[in-house]
């Protein structure tokens, strides 16, 4: 049974990560949407407090604490990743660290990768990331498309390809990439690599200019005859040999990341209802129509949010357990990216001309919408939860 009340430890968390994007996100976030850039010498600075977006950064260091009891590192990842969307998406996701690229490693790659390339994240050196890149122009929500090859050559493989739409692809000292060594086997030909930044043929094309989270790197990526070692095979071929496709690899991936994703999103949608209850309080006439009309579209959209967390919560709290929770993690991504979108949208509406320039809630707005597409497209997601809901019973969807 799922308590809803959340432990001190995790508590505490909250507390820690909303103070630091109040006070240290929330200063700067219009400033760098503005600039399309987060100033570097702030992330050389937040680097020292060690807070990454990523769910092995909040929970690792208390599981190994309390290693005989139930693992919490999924549901202090998305408790905290709340805070961040609160604080702004487009930072949060600039925060160095592993960023996407670490759950995979952490779940398929062998102790020498772990220890290889998680451990140059140190509050100790320069900010450093990492990245995940699976997307492609003709491979974007059906990941089981992708084109981009591996060739077995002596010693590792060749990669020829491109990714697109990489959060801090350039930036990144590693990159998880996605290759098929044989498009004519399907997914069984999936397999993950570790590419590091200054492996030859390996480079960054360009950066998207975005109309939402423009503070965040995204990067189009090519791969041109680009060798890569055996060793940074992810998992190994002994991996593949028990596991046949990369693919199951990429999709456990998102069963941990959507809900981080899920959680942002419905910071987002905290963060405008919160700021415009508040004007709302202070510049409605109390008791006219104006005031009633406003505060039901407002308790409309404080049940819509707790309903996006509770979800969330659930799907997090399964991964802690090693349940399975695909579905789940498709329901929260789905549910907080349209909610999202539907709360910015009607704060907006609520605020009326002095929300639309300049603003906290215009540009919560803006980075709304991409939470309907990336890490899977609302459509994607119900596909993925017909398929649990109905091929049980023998219906192919």
């Amino acid at each position: 049974m799922i308590s809803f009340e959340l432990s001190p430890h995790q508590n505490q968390v909250k507390e820690i990560v909303h103070w630091f994007a109040e006070n240290e996100i929330r200063p700067i976030s219009l400033e760098a949407d503005r600039l399309k850039k987060v100033p570097d010498q702030w992330l050389t600075k937040v680097n020292t407090l060690g807070i990454q977006l990523s769910t092995a950064s909040f929970g690792e260091e208390e599981e190994k604490k309390t290693s005989n009891k139930e693992r919490q590192g999924n549901r202090l990842g998305v408790i905290a990743s709340e805070e961040l969307g609160w604080g702004d998406p487009a930072i949060a996701l600039t925060l160095p660290g592993p960023g996407l690229g670490g759950p995979p490693i952490q779940g398929s790659g062998t102790p020498d990768q772990k220890q290889r390339f998680l451990s140059i994240f140190s509050r100790d050196e320069a900010p450093k990331w990492g990245a995940y890149a699976v997307t492609e122009p003709e491979a974007g929500s059906d990941v089981s498309g992708l084109q981009t090859t591996a060739a077995k050559v002596e010693g590792g493989y060749v990669l020829n390809g491109q990714k697109i739409f990489i959060t801090n692809g350039k930036r990144a000292s590693w990159v998880v990439v996605f290759a098929t060594v044989n498009n004519e086997l399907g997914r069984a030909g999936h397999r993950a690599f570790v590419v590091e930044k200054e492996t030859p043929g390996f480079s960054c094309s360009r950066l998207a200019d975005k109309m939402g989270l423009r503070a965040s790197e995204t990067a189009e990526l090519v791969f041109d005859d680009c060798f890569v070692p055996e060793e940074n095979l992810l998992g190994g071929e002994d991996y593949y040999n028990r596991n046949p496709s990369g693919f199951r690899v990429a999709m456990k991936t998102f069963d941990t990341t959507r809900p981080i994703i899920a959680a942002m999103a419905t910071g987002i949608a905290r963060g405008a209802y919160e700021y415009t209850l508040e004007m709302v309080k202070k510049e409605y006439p109390k008791h006219g129509r104006k005031y009633y009309i406003a505060c039901e579209a407002l308790g409309e959209i404080y049940e819509s949010i707790l309903a996006s967390r509770l979800l969330t919560w659930e799907t997090a709290w399964k991964a802690d357990l090693g349940l399975p929770n695909a579905m789940e993690a498709a329901m929260c991504k789905a549910y907080s990216g349209k909610i999202c979108l539907e709360v910015t949208s009607k704060c907006l509406e609520l605020l009326g001309p002095v929300g639309l320039e300049n603003h906290i809630v215009e540009k919560m707005y803006r980075d709304a919408k991409i939470f309907d597409i990336f890490e899977g497209t609302n459509q994607i997601q119900q596909l993925i939860i017909a398929r649990h809901l109905y091929e049980p019973f023998g219906l192919r969807v």
